[in-house]
């Protein structure tokens, strides 16, 4: 602002001169200071300044940077205003001033230096004053607002984040992970304790441990010594809030003191937390306080969350009032949903291992078995149609029911579900334990009717038994092998002897539970080469194919087996007509061995494929088809191939669920073996895990064999083909587990 003078003008026109020049601005308050440093005096105020602080000139006469001091409250307002001065030019700052009441406003500060024509210098300033306190409190509430839900924001996709790692707390390390989550977004440190026959630090939940009703607790008299917690017992001495809080009483939140040496009476639950934090936590006891969450499950709390605050902020940073510990409001509203969600979720893992391993147990006990028959080749095929079972409604037995006697059994309950399951393992049950003690099939249906008419089994069921007896050739022949067998509502077995296919529709009767008290038996005498087909309709019934003509295809097929084996015969009858099935599948093929044929193998099918129950018997039955393949195929050595079999079926058992499917492929350049399981997760070839023994099979498997995996429907299926030409990498016995 320039301000029209004549020489010998004092400074009180000058002031006036000024007056004029800002009086054209109604009511605005406005003060005018003089050029003079350092003390900066008010010369000047308007009415309208009078007005809304309550101040007059009189009042303010002074130094300007005085009643600035004593009003003002914005540091970098004042700050602002001071470099504006400095560098002689205008400038705006809004600044926070107190009035003549006392109270206080925003006011928006406009400061313009005063020079007289021709001066370079400024003679004065000019501070108009505009309040803006209405806006200022209306910014505020919106900021406020807005960072509410930025915090919010925050919090909730923490939460979801820990939900995200709750859903994976069965891995070795779900807890140790939260932990370090927690640590880098809202504490300085943070670490899971769970109660497991004692307080013990914890990386991950152990799914094999069966859930208690109740924890334990840490012995008085400072052993340190955890003992079972029983109805009356004595509690332990002196002040332990940690055990109240395992009791799940007390407060829902506590703080533990790790700057005093023994705050708590030894061999308390607390003396033991605190002794094992102030080794765990970095700083150890210099840390000071740390807080302590329950884990809470559904009848008792599981276990601890420990957590240490982070330092507090500076009072210009500060949102929550803080509490004990240093922990404020909105970070123990996340550690308390952390926790609830922590201990729910560790309940349900291990809850759900159990029931896994209950159900896996009780399906093992019910799955179709084939016994290594001496003098006969047998294969099976097993597939139910039911999701994450591994078990319906169909089911088969071979077994040596005496050193020269052989039981086929092959059945159906009607459905597919856990209650036809359940039905199916009564039924095989029964059948089995008569037929061990009968052997002649019709009779032994006749005694299982009359004990399944008061069992009440829900489902129907049909099924074919057979025995097959060994008979001596005499004079040094091949031994021989007579079929006995009984129908009971199910579809005739097959015979097929030299490209002819005869139905064994003989002996046939109701349902299992409505025979009429007599069930008769059909013979036959089997010769070398003939070929027995057991299966279920589930191998031959489609929606838009009737069961009869399912029943002609498969005996086209029997007939025109080009296969000398009974595996090979048993992959054409699946590639034919197991295509897509709606209903459990069940084969058992039974081939009677020529030993005079020296034909060889010529005409073979080069491929083979066997289900095996997920236990670790399965692992030798899978390295035992290997040995016999690689035989029959005239593939050489088979210790590469049986090693690497071994690796992926253990690893089926030990990672998968469900049943494993072993399949074997002469490529032409080597045996290709096909694994498959019902877990999706990929094979990962690790250097071992620490601690622990294994963990190097698939090192081993890539030693030996190309190998790779793809996604199949239920799982996955890992694959290896193995170089025939190497010999084995590894000294020693073949095929460890």
């Amino acid at each position: 602002m320039v301000v029209n003078s004549t020489p010998g003008d004092g400074a009180g026109d000058v002031v006036d001169s000024i007056g004029r020049a800002v009086g054209q601005i109604v009511g605005m308050p406005v003060l005018v200071v003089a050029a003079e440093p350092p003390r900066w005096p008010v010369v000047w105020v308007n009415r309208a300044f009078t007005e809304a602080t309550g101040l007059t000139l009189d009042d303010v006469t002074g130094p300007a940077v005085d009643l600035i001091a004593l009003s003002a409250e914005d540091a970098s307002g004042l700050r602002q205003l001071q470099e504006a001065v400095l560098d002689r030019r205008a400038t705006s700052a809004l600044l926070r001033l107190r009035r003549a009441g006392g109270d206080w406003f925003w006011a928006r500060t406009v400061v313009t230096p005063v020079t007289a024509d021709g001066a370079t210098e400024p003679t004065h300033w000019v501070a108009a004053l505009v309040d803006v306190t209405d806006q200022v409190d209306r910014d505020a509430a919106v900021a406020a607002e807005v960072e509410v839900v930025r915090r919010e924001s925050e919090d909730l996709a923490l939460i979801g984040a820990v939900s995200d790692l709750v859903m994976d707390l069965d891995d070795p390390y779900g807890l140790r992970a939260i932990a370090e989550l927690l640590a880098h977004r809202v504490v300085g440190w943070a670490g899971f304790y769970v109660d497991d026959d004692g307080l013990q630090a914890a990386d991950g939940v152990d799914v094999t441990r069966t859930p208690r009703a109740s924890g334990r607790r840490h012995g008085p008299g400072g052993t340190g010594v955890p003992f079972v917690a029983r109805r009356g017992a004595a509690r332990p001495v002196g002040d332990d809030p940690v055990q109240r809080l395992l009791d799940g009483e007390g407060e829902m939140h506590l703080v533990l003191d790790l700057d005093t040496d023994a705050p708590y009476p030894p061999g308390t639950a607390s003396a033991w937390l605190a002794a094992d934090l102030r080794s765990r936590v970095p700083g150890g006891a210099g840390v000071g306080h740390v807080a302590v969450l329950p884990l809470p499950g559904r009848h008792r709390v599981l276990g601890l969350l420990a957590v240490v605050p982070r330092p507090a902020p500076g009072p210009e940073l500060v949102h929550d009032a803080p509490t004990r510990g240093g922990v404020d409001e909105r970070t123990r509203t996340i550690l308390s949903l952390t926790a609830r969600r922590v201990g729910l979720a560790m309940e349900n893992v291990r809850l759900y291992a159990r029931e896994h391993r209950v159900a896996e147990t009780l399906q093992r006990a019910m799955l179709p078995e084939q016994a290594e028959i001496e003098g006969l080749d047998v294969w099976s095929y097993y597939a139910p149609n039911v999701v994450y079972a591994q078990v319906g409604g169909d089911w088969y037995d071979v077994v040596q029911i005496e050193p020269d006697v052989v039981g086929v059994v092959i059945g159906d309950v009607v459905g597919h579900d856990v209650e036809a399951a359940a039905a199916m393992g009564q039924l095989r049950s029964v059948v089995r334990a008569y037929a061990f003690e009968v052997t002649e099939p019709g009779p032994v249906l006749e005694r299982v009717d009359q004990l399944v008419g008061g069992m009440r089994i829900p489902r129907s069921a049909g099924l074919v038994l057979t025995t097959l007896t060994r008979r001596d050739g005499g004079d040094g022949g091949c031994p021989s092998w007579h079929l006995a067998y009984s129908r009971a509502g199910h579809l005739p077995a097959l015979l097929v002897r030299d490209g002819e296919v005869v139905l064994l529709d003989e002996a046939g009767g109701a349902l299992i539970g409505f025979g009429d008290g007599h069930r008769r038996t059909a013979h036959h005498d089997l010769l070398p080469g003939d070929v027995l087909v057991f299966y279920t309709d589930g191998l031959i019934e489609r929606r838009d194919r009737a069961l009869i003509d399912g029943l002609v295809t498969l005996r086209e097929v029997a007939a025109g087996a080009t296969a000398v084996d009974a595996a090979g015969i048993g992959e054409e009858l699946l590639a034919r007509l197991a295509d897509g099935p709606e209903d459990d599948v069940a084969v058992v093929v039974v081939r009677v061995p020529d030993l005079t044929d020296t034909s060889g193998h010529g005409g073979n099918v080069r491929s083979r494929r066997w289900q095996l129950p997920s236990e670790p018997g399965s692992i030798a039955r899978a390295r035992h088809a290997v040995v016999r393949t690689s035989h029959a195929w005239e593939l050489g050595d088979a210790s590469n191939a049986e090693l690497v079999v071994s690796e992926l079926v253990a690893n089926a058992v030990l990672h998968g669920w469900g049943r494993v499917t072993l399949r074997l492929h002469d490529t032409g350049e080597g045996l290709r073996i096909e694994v498959e399981d019902s877990n999706p997760t990929p094979p990962v070839a690790t250097e071992g895990h620490p601690g622990r023994i294994g963990g190097f099979g698939m090192r081993i498997v890539e030693r030996l064999a190309d190998w790779g995996w793809r996604p199949s429907r239920g799982g996955k299926v890992v694959w290896a083909r193995v170089r025939p030409t190497e010999p084995s990498v590894l000294d020693g016995p073949r095929g460890g587990v």
